[in-house]
C-alpha cells in the first residue's frame, strides 16, 4: 500500500503542471509581422531564383532562340509544368486511398490503484463475490488490424478516376500557357526587330532635325526670318520628330516585353538575328476544316470534356455512397497483462452499414446529376461558339493585316521615293532643306509603319494557328538544352503551319542575289557612295546583295542633258539573268540643279531603285527568270 499512497500527491501535482503549461501556450501566440531583414532576404533570394541556371545570351536571337528560352525559363509556364506534376503527385496519393488500412497501435497503461469490482444478484441483490481485480496497474498494449471498407474502397476509386481527369485538365491549361506565350513571342520579335532595324537611322535623322531647329533659331535672332516663319518652320519641324518618337517608342517597348518573356534579368543586352522577313502566306480558306481542327484540338474545349467525365464520376459517387457499407477486419493483439489467461490473441469479423436518411436524398440528388451535366454541356457548346468565332476573326483579322502590310509596303516605298526626290533637288536654302526633312520624317514613320504593319500581319498569322489551336511544342525532345529546343520548335513549326496554311503567296520559294553596277556617273560624282546608297536601299527592301550562278545583274546608268535652270538627268535600270537575256528596262527622269552633286544623285538613283522594286522582287522570288516589262 506504501507505493500506493505515495503515489497519489504526484497525480495532482502532474495534473497542475500539465494545466499551467496548456494556459501559459494559450496566452504566447501572437501576430509577429516579417522584419525588415526577412523581406529583405526574401527578395534577394527570389531574384537569384528567377534567373538562376539560364544559359547566356551569346549571340543574336534568332525568333526560334526566343521561343525556347520562353518555353524554357518562362516562369508562367515554369508553374503550369510544377502545377501537373503537383497533379500527378496527388493522383498516386489518391491510388493510396484504394489499398486496405493497416492499422497498428502500441501503448502503456498506467493506474494509480487496482481496478476490479464485486457481483450481486440481480434478483435478491446479494454480494457473491469479495473484491477483485484482472488487471495489472501497469501493462503493455499492442495489435495490427487490417480491414478494407467496401464503400470506402469505390468512392477512393472514383476519386482516383477524377484526379486522373484533373491531370489531363492541368495539362490542357499547360498547352494554353504555351500557346499563348508562343504568341507574345512572336507579336514582340517582329516589333522589335523593326525597331532595331530602323533604330540608327532614326537617331541621324534626329541629329539633323535638332541641327535644323537650331539653325532655325540663329535665323530668327539674326532677324533672317520673321517670327511667325521661323516657329512655323520649328513647328514642323518639331511635329515630324514627334511622329518618329511615337513609333519608335511604340515599338522599342517590344524589346523589353520580349526579355521579360524570355525572363532574362533586367539590363541584359541582346540583339535579334536580322534575317530576312519571310512571305506572308495566302490567307486560308478551308474555313470548315479550321473549324473541324478548332473543336478538336483546342485546350478549352479538351479541358471542358475532361470536367464533364470529372462530373460524371461524381454522379456515379453520389450514388455509390446511398448502398450498404460493407466492412471487414482482423488481426493480431497482445497485452502485457499477466492476469489474462491468453496475452496473445487473433481476431477478425465482418460489419454491415447503412444511412437509411440518405434514401430521402435520391430525387434531389438525381435533379442535381442532370442539372450539373446539362450545366456542363451549355457551357461547352457556348465555349464552341466563341471557338469557331475565333477562328472566323482571326482569319479575317489576318486578311485585313495582309492587305494593311501591301498598303504600308506601298506607302514606304512612295514616301522612300519623295524623300529622295526631295534631297535630289534641295540646296542650301533654309525652306529646302525643310522640306527635306520634313519628307525624310515621313518616310522614316512609313518605314517603322511598314515594320508595325509587318509585325502585326504575323501576329495575325499566329492568332490564327492559336484560334486552331496548333501545338508547336514537339511531345518529346531529345535534350534540353537551346539549340536543340530551338531546333524541335522550328521543325514543329513547320509542320503546325503546313495543317493551317496550305497556300503560299507571297512567300518566295526562290531567293536570287542581286549582282549590282552603276555607270555613266560624272566625275565629280563619288560612285561607291551611290553604289552604297543603291544597295543599301535593296537590302532594306528585303533584297539580298551577292554573287550566284542565279544571279540577277541590275545595272543603273546615268546620263543628263544641261537645261538653262536645270539639268535633265535619267537613270536607266536595267536587269538581266546570268545568260545576258535583258528581263527588265525602264527609266526615271527628273530634275537636278545645275551644281550637280553626289547628293542629289544618289537621291535620284534610290528613287529610280524604288520605282523598280516590285519588279526586281518579282524577278528575284520567280521560279524561273522571265520578262516583267520590257
Amino acid at each position: 500500500m506504501l507505493p500506493s499512497k505515495a503515489m497519489k500527491p504526484a497525480v495532482p501535482l502532474a495534473a497542475s503542471i500539465a494545466l499551467a503549461v496548456f494556459l501559459t501556450g494559450c496566452g504566447a501566440v501572437k501576430p509577429k509581422p516579417l522584419t525588415h531583414d526577412e523581406i529583405v532576404n526574401r527578395a534577394k533570394n527570389d531574384q537569384q531564383a528567377m534567373y538562376k541556371g539560364q544559359e547566356p545570351v551569346t549571340a543574336p536571337i534568332t525568333l526560334a532562340d526566343a521561343m525556347a528560352r520562353s518555353l524554357k525559363y518562362n516562369l508562367d509556364y515554369r508553374l503550369k509544368l510544377m502545377e501537373t506534376a503537383l497533379s500527378r503527385g496527388l493522383l498516386d496519393v489518391s491510388e493510396l486511398d484504394m489499398l486496405p488500412k493497416l492499422m497498428t497501435d502500441a501503448g502503456y497503461r498506467w493506474r494509480s490503484n487496482d481496478s476490479g469490482g464485486t457481483s450481486i444478484g440481480i434478483q435478491d441483490r446479494v454480494i457473491s463475490l469479495r473484491p477483485s481485480t484482472s488487471e495489472e496497474r501497469v501493462h503493455y498494449l499492442a495489435d495490427a488490424t487490417l480491414s478494407w471498407d467496401v464503400l470506402d474502397f469505390g468512392l477512393s476509386y472514383y476519386r482516383a478516376k477524377q484526379q486522373a481527369d484533373d491531370v489531363n485538365t492541368t495539362d490542357e491549361r499547360r498547352r494554353k500557357v504555351l500557346q499563348n506565350i508562343v504568341q507574345d513571342v512572336r507579336d514582340a520579335y517582329w516589333r522589335a526587330l523593326g525597331a532595331q532595324r530602323l533604330l540608327g537611322e532614326t537617331q541621324t535623322l534626329a541629329d539633323n532635325i535638332q541641327a535644323a531647329l537650331e539653325k532655325t533659331r540663329q535665323a530668327e535672332r539674326a532677324g533672317v526670318l520673321p517670327p511667325v516663319e521661323g516657329l512655323e518652320y520649328q513647328r514642323a519641324l518639331l511635329d515630324a520628330m514627334t511622329l518618329v518618337n511615337e513609333k519608335r517608342q511604340e515599338m522599342e517597348l517590344a524589346k523589353r516585353e520580349l526579355a521579360a518573356l524570355m525572363n532574362l534579368a533586367p539590363g541584359t543586352e541582346f540583339t535579334l538575328a536580322d534575317a530576312k522577313e519571310t512571305g506572308l502566306s495566302q490567307v486560308p480558306t478551308n474555313l470548315d476544316q479550321l473549324e473541324q481542327m478548332a473543336l478538336e484540338q483546342r485546350p478549352e474545349l479538351r479541358e471542358e470534356d475532361y470536367k464533364t467525365r470529372i462530373d460524371a464520376v461524381e454522379t456515379k459517387k453520389q450514388i455509390l455512397a446511398l448502398f450498404p457499407n460493407l466492412n471487414l477486419f482482423g488481426g493480431v493483439g497482445y497485452d502485457s497483462n499477466k492476469y489474462l489467461y491468453n496475452e496473445n490473441w487473433a481476431q477478425g469479423g465482418v460489419s454491415l452499414s447503412m444511412n437509411l436518411f440518405r434514401l430521402a436524398g435520391i430525387p434531389a440528388i438525381k435533379r442535381t446529376n442532370e442539372a450539373r451535366m446539362k450545366v456542363d454541356d451549355a457551357r461547352r457548346m457556348a465555349l464552341s461558339m466563341a471557338v469557331l468565332t475565333q477562328v472566323r476573326v482571326s482569319v479575317e483579322r489576318y486578311k485585313l493585316a495582309v492587305y494593311d502590310h501591301q498598303l504600308a509596303e506601298e506607302s514606304a516605298r512612295v514616301d522612300q521615293r519623295l524623300a529622295s526626290v526631295a534631297r535630289a533637288g534641295s540646296s542650301h536654302q533654309l525652306t529646302s532643306e525643310l522640306e527635306t526633312l520634313r519628307t525624310g520624317a515621313r518616310s522614316m514613320v512609313s518605314r517603322f509603319q511598314e515594320a508595325s504593319s509587318y509585325a502585326a500581319a504575323q501576329s495575325a498569322y499566329g492568332r490564327v494557328l492559336n484560334s486552331v489551336g496548333i501545338d508547336l511544342m514537339p511531345e518529346q525532345i531529345a535534350s534540353s538544352d537551346l539549340p536543340t529546343i530551338a531546333k524541335a520548335i522550328q521543325a514543329s513549326l513547320a509542320d503546325g503551319e503546313k495543317q493551317v496554311f496550305t497556300q503560299v503567296a507571297d512567300a518566295p520559294t526562290v531567293d536570287r542575289p542581286i549582282q549590282l553596277s552603276v555607270s555613266g556617273l560624272p566625275g565629280r560624282v563619288d560612285g561607291e557612295a551611290v553604289r552604297g546608297a543603291v544597295g543599301k536601299v535593296m537590302t532594306g527592301n528585303h533584297l539580298t546583295l551577292g554573287n550566284g550562278g542565279d544571279a540577277l545583274a541590275v545595272d543603273l546608268h546615268y546620263s543628263a542633258t544641261p537645261g538653262k535652270t536645270a539639268t535633265r538627268a535619267k537613270w536607266d535600270v536595267t536587269v538581266q539573268d546570268t545568260a545576258g537575256k535583258r528581263l527588265l528596262t525602264q527609266s526615271y527622269l527628273s530634275y537636278l540643279p545645275d551644281d550637280v552633286t553626289t547628293r542629289s544623285v544618289v537621291a535620284l538613283a534610290e528613287a529610280a531603285t524604288l520605282s523598280v522594286m516590285d519588279a526586281i522582287h518579282r524577278l528575284a522570288a520567280a521560279p524561273e527568270t522571265a520578262a516583267v516589262s520590257q
